[in-house]
């Protein structure tokens, strides 16, 4: 039966048909990817491809000037791989992973390389992929694409594995890939998994979902002023934060300070960040006019908010009195953080207990966060070091990937 429901579902779905552009594989290969053998997890040929596309990308100039395209290539290394082996591939006698067949990945259009992130896990999982790239031209696209057809070159026998697509806002497109599909997972948002989830699904077929979500920073302000070398942090944070536009789910959205010198760790951190973005950020018009609108709105719908004075429009910072999950619905990006000095890190309790709440980052002592998380909240899915924010992992969104991307065989 299952063969059969295969059989009609290649000869239905004519995919030369369809308006999309392919920037990794083509239509041949997308025609006989349904048929293609699921891996094991961890499979040695994809590990060794994964291998040659990481030196590629270390050793391209182009590369090394983007630095989440070197985090993702250190990550793709044959010994961070094994490393992630070890943590999550447990074999037994009576239990057999395998991958569950087809991924159709639809990746944020904001967030350059998290394409590449979701690709690798699928593959690592033992997965064919059809994934669905951002439309724009982000410089690191190419870069990355450019190095996978190099490492595809060396490792032909992974072509049938993956197929990097372009396609605009056609749901029967999103119907023919669904169609296929053995896992689906979105990483575009509330508004683009409202409209996925209206293609259908293989009745066997299961989905991962990202949703909208914030992150806030923690800083100890005793624990900063410690810190010799302050430009390293000014440099973990920029990446956090200005690299992806603050458009990523794991960029900060508030400056959270505690402890008894919070005054001057505040005018040492702004400081030191406000020199790093004025020689490495280019703000866009329609960034700065956003962010005026934005504290505009805030001032109107929420008390006691105070404008602090920066030298210009590259970080604007609004000190708030008071943190809540509301206060997520007045956010904004490029640069714009809400600053709240906190007394009692339970007063976070409101901002932690929504289920948008993804990442807290931090300076200082963890066992005091982890506490906080401790007290019932129904967010927070990671809490890690400032500049750690976007190091993926096979956890990610409180989702362990590699059993959800997994099939369980049970062997008795």
């Amino acid at each position: 039966m299952i063969l059969m429901q295969q059989s009609l579902i290649k000869s239905v779905i004519d995919f030369q048909k369809y308006n999309i552009s392919y920037e990794i594989g083509n239509v041949g290969v997308m025609k006989e990817i349904q048929m293609v053998s699921a891996l094991r997890p961890f499979d040695d040929r994809v590990v060794y491809f994964l291998n040659i596309l990481s030196k590629q990308l270390l050793k391209d100039k182009n590369a090394k000037t983007y630095p989440d395209i070197v985090t993702l290539a250190f990550w793709m290394r044959k010994a961070s791989i094994e490393g992630m082996k070890k943590k999550f591939y447990k074999n037994t006698e009576d239990v057999y992973k395998v991958g569950r067949g087809v991924a159709f990945h639809i990746a944020p259009s904001n967030v350059p390389v998290n394409y590449a992130y979701s690709l690798v896990s699928g593959l690592l999982c033992g997965n064919a992929n059809i994934v669905r790239i951002p439309s724009k031209d982000f410089p690191q696209i190419s870069i990355i694409n450019k190095a996978i057809d190099q490492a595809l070159d060396i490792c032909p026998e992974m072509v049938p594995y993956i197929v990097l697509v372009r396609y605009g806002h056609d749901t029967s497109i999103n119907d023919a890939f669904s169609a296929i599909a053995d896992i689906r997972i979105i990483w575009g948002g509330d508004a683009t998994i409202a409209e996925l989830r209206k293609s259908e699904l293989k009745p066997r077929a299961t989905e991962i979902t990202f949703a909208d979500r914030y992150s806030f920073a923690v800083i100890d302000s005793d624990a900063y002023l410690a810190i010799d070398n302050k430009s390293i942090i000014a440099n973990d944070f920029y990446n956090d934060t200005f690299l992806t536009d603050q458009n990523a789910c794991t960029s900060p959205r508030v400056v959270v300070w505690t402890g008894k010198r919070i005054s001057e760790a505040k005018e040492l951190f702004w400081r030191e960040l406000h020199k790093l973005v004025e020689n490495k950020y280019e703000l866009q018009g329609v960034q700065a006019v956003n962010k005026l609108i934005s504290s505009f709105i805030l001032a109107v719908k929420q008390n006691g908010v105070r404008k602090v004075k920066m030298a210009d429009n590259l970080i604007v910072r609004m000190k708030v009195d008071d943190v809540s999950s509301k206060l997520m619905d007045l956010k904004d990006n490029s640069g714009y953080f809400f600053e709240y000095d906190c007394d009692d890190i339970l007063k976070l309790k409101d901002l932690c207990n929504d289920a948008r709440c993804q990442t807290i980052s931090y300076i200082g002592a963890k066992e005091t966060l982890v506490s906080l998380v401790e007290n019932g909240v129904k967010g927070v899915d990671r809490i890690v070091p400032i500049g750690k924010t976007m190091d993926f992992d096979l956890i990610w969104d409180g989702y362990n990937l590699f059993e959800r991307m997994t099939r369980t065989i049970n062997v008795q």
